[in-house]
C-alpha cells in the first residue's frame, strides 16, 4: 500500500511539472543581427529608401563643402581654405537649429601622445569657435581629441600627414 501511495504522488508531481512547464511560442524573435533601421524619418539616421532626410547626417554630408578642415603642421588656427569649409557648415547648421555636431580634432603621427591630444584639442576648439563666431550656439557643439590615434591615412609621409592634421564635423541627431 506504501507503495502505492509513493507511486501515485511521485506520479502526480510529475504531471504537476509537466503542466507548469514553458510552451515553446509560435513566432520566435528575430535572430540578433543588425540593429533595424529608422524608416519613419523620427530619428533622422539618413536614408530612406533612395531619399535622404534633412537634417541628417547624409544630408550634412552631402550639402556642405566637406565635413572636414585640416590643419598645417602644429598649426590649430583656422586658414582660408578651413573657413570657407566651415561657412558651409555654419550655414547647415542655422537651417537645422535641433542639430547637435560633434567636432573631432585629430593630428599626425609625429610627437608624444600628450602633445597630440593638446593639439587635437585646439585644432576641435578652433573650428568650433569659428561656427559660434558665425551664429551656431556654443550648446550644440561638443569637442574631443583624438590625438594621432585614428588617422585616416596610414604612412609616415607628408602626404598622410596632411590627411591627418584634421577637424572633423559630425552631425549627433
Amino acid at each position: 500500500m506504501a507503495r502505492l501511495a509513493t507511486t501515485l504522488l511521485m506520479a502526480t508531481a510529475i504531471v504537476a511539472t509537466a503542466a507548469c512547464s514553458k510552451k515553446r511560442p509560435e513566432v520566435l524573435p528575430p535572430a540578433p543581427g543588425a540593429a533595424p533601421t529608422d524608416t519613419t524619418g523620427q530619428g533622422q539616421t539618413g536614408n530612406v529608401g533612395d531619399a535622404v532626410i534633412p537634417g541628417s547626417a547624409a544630408d550634412f554630408k552631402r550639402s556642405v563643402t566637406s565635413d572636414t578642415v585640416y590643419f598645417g603642421t602644429d598649426v590649430s588656427d583656422v586658414d582660408d581654405t578651413a573657413r570657407a569649409t566651415l561657412d558651409t557648415q555654419s550655414a547647415w547648421l542655422a537651417k537645422f537649429p535641433n542639430v547637435r555636431v560633434t567636432v573631432e580634432g585629430h593630428a599626425d603621427e609625429r610627437g608624444t601622445r600628450e602633445y597630440n591630444l593638446a593639439l587635437g584639442d585646439r585644432r576641435a576648439n578652433s573650428a568650433k569657435n569659428y561656427l559660434v563666431a558665425k551664429g551656431v550656439s556654443p550648446e550644440r557643439i561638443t569637442t574631443i581629441s583624438y590625438g594621432k590615434e585614428r588617422p585616416v591615412a596610414l604612412g609616415s609621409d607628408e602626404s598622410a600627414w596632411a590627411q591627418n592634421r584634421r577637424a572633423v564635423t559630425v552631425v549627433l541627431n
